[in-house]
């Protein structure tokens, strides 16, 4: 049967186009390796026409109110949550989740809306005072204007949510540019919401990395660019926004360690590995991937998650709710992940589950299990960002701590054991923005921040620190009437 390939435009100033240019860029399934979409192919000069309708847009945005822009966010909230069906299944068919991951999503998205519409009216700012005889001195807490928001292909529409929500609420307009793989639900969700979106504040333009993120970090008009992305794309973000000065917002890569003690009960971290390991195949920047276990406990921790990755279900998502996995996003980043399998075998370590292909059509890799890997192994010290997860022997919780911190990454870590204050002690040495206690991946609040350290990068999504990304502080001094 003849798959259908839709075609999509692009937002700008309140109406749908297309390129400048004309040129116009495939997006496939991944399941299947079919083409399902067409999407504008943007250049420099697409970019710059965004910027003249954000720019267009602001002169009147910039006097809503908070409550103006909690009634925008609210308003978007209702879009997703009454359309929650048709975005995560356009969600699963353009990135592969199934559609457990991709239905879990919506409801989160949906609550972060909310969060950032009721912190549109309660930005903090220190009161006004006498602190110079004969003035008052004022402190205002105002939006940057102009800020753009690239983000990754793993999870598309949620974070799209997760930069426009204190983006809104602040006071900005925005321009979003979703990963050339997955546009889909980012150009549908703002379809559905043209009704209730005023026109220029937000656009989204689609292309490929270079020219169009390229030209929107070295643009002297936007005032913010944050990105979540690989450590590599990062850098080169941050040198070229330094010409302008910009700031920089950066949610990068991760080699998430899982710190098991002697105490931890195995078939508890067996279960907890196969959600931190393999959620959303892998492609997770806070993805379990490094699992460091206290020899003690070793062979029957190993034991029992290579009996629950072996029970996985892999296939494309289409097939049943009951699939637990699903493919890679590409042909590239497939050959990238086998890649890093036989470098690992080379070097004399051991896949003892998975490491293989399956089917004939689409980009998937078998869940995968290795051990004998040493510290500074690349398998290690790399971020693989596929189904694969390395399992190390420990002999005590500072070993253990010193392996965890021992990459350039920082980003998210667990630490399983019986004992909450034993957890709590080594939890705080963890050189990690999150750490989670027997636990792995979840709970995601929106009250709470979510950023790294280190490579990882800096600044933070969610809860209300990610205001202070988005905000800016005037003093004004009044003088006094003598």
């Amino acid at each position: 049967m003849a798959v259908t390939v839709a075609q999509h435009k692009n937002l700008v100033g309140g109406e749908w186009v297309d390129a400048l240019d004309g040129q116009t860029m495939e997006v496939l399934n991944p399941a299947t390796g079919e083409v399902i979409a067409e999407v504008p192919r943007c250049s420099d000069a697409d970019v710059e026409r965004a910027v003249d309708a954000a720019r267009k847009a602001w002169d009147e945005w910039q006097t809503k109110t908070p409550k103006d822009r909690m009634e925008l966010l609210l308003a978007l909230a209702n879009v997703m949550e009454e359309n929650a069906e048709e975005l995560w299944q356009l969600e699963s068919q353009n990135v592969g989740k199934p559609a457990a991951i991709a239905v879990d999503e919506i409801p989160f998205s949906v609550d972060n809306l909310r969060f950032f519409a009721g912190a549109a009216r309660n930005l903090e700012g220190k009161s006004a005072g006498e602190y110079v005889e004969g003035y008052t001195s004022i402190i205002r807490r105002e939006p940057l204007g102009i800020v753009a928001g690239i983000t990754p292909w793993n999870y598309p529409l949620m974070m799209v949510v997760w930069k426009l929500g204190p983006a809104l609420a602040a006071g900005n307009v925005q321009i979003l540019k979703p990963a050339e793989q997955t546009p889909l639900t980012t150009l549908r969700f703002f379809e559905l919401a043209q009704e209730v979106l005023p026109p220029g504040v937000v656009q989204v333009i689609t292309g490929d990395g270079v020219p169009v993120g390229d030209s929107l970090v070295k643009h002297q008009d936007i005032r913010l660019v944050s990105l979540t992305g690989d450590i590599e794309t990062g850098k080169t973000i941050a040198r070229n926004a330094a010409d302008s000065l910009k700031r920089v917002h950066l949610e990068l890569g991760g080699k998430a360690p899982m710190v098991v003690l002697d105490d931890a009960d195995p078939a508890a971290v067996a279960a907890a590995i196969k959600v931190g390991g393999y959620w959303n195949t892998g492609q997770d920047c806070t993805a379990s991937s490094r699992i460091i276990v206290h020899e003690g406990v070793y062979d029957d921790v190993l034991a029992e998650s290579v009996k629950a990755v072996e029970a996985m279900k892999v296939a494309d998502p289409a097939e049943g709710d009951d699939v637990d996995m699903g493919p890679l996003i590409s042909a590239e980043q497939r050959d990238r992940v086998l890649g890093f399998l036989e470098r690992a075998v080379d070097a004399k370590a051991t896949v003892v589950t998975g490491g293989g292909t399956v089917g004939d059509r689409g980009f998937f890799v078998q869940p995968t299990v290795v051990t004998d890997v040493h510290q500074d192994s690349e398998i290690v010290q790399k971020e693989v960002f596929g189904p694969v997860v390395t399992m190390q022997r420990c002999s005590s919780d500072d070993e253990a701590v010193a392996m965890a911190n021992g990459v350039r990454y920082g980003l998210a870590a667990s630490v399983f054991s019986e004992h909450v204050g034993r957890a709590l002690k080594v939890a705080a040495r963890l050189d990690f923005g999150t750490v989670w206690v027997n636990e792995h991946l979840f709970p995601l609040s929106s009250e709470m921040p979510h950023g790294g350290f280190k490579e990882s990068g800096y600044g933070k999504d969610m809860s209300i620190y990610s205001m202070e990304e988005y905000t800016r502080i005037k003093h004004v001094a009044v003088k006094l009437a003598s």
